[in-house]
């Protein structure tokens, strides 16, 4: 079924399909990435340079 209707959809730019395709792959990866961090590493991260506790010399 998917096929035919690919076929009767004329000239298709399979190359742009392959781009978006990749690209929604991308984006759903890095939302699940982003989104299934441990909360306590992300407030860990987050905090890391507000830290004083290695404060440098380097003024």
């Amino acid at each position: 079924m998917y096929k035919h209707i690919l076929e009767s959809a004329g000239n298709i730019n399979w190359m742009a399909l392959f781009a978006l395709i990749t690209f929604f792959a991308l984006f759903l990866i890095g939302i699940v990435t982003v989104f299934g961090k441990n909360k306590a590493y992300i407030d860990k991260m987050s905090n890391l340079p507000l830290d004083d506790d290695n404060p440098s010399d380097n003024h």
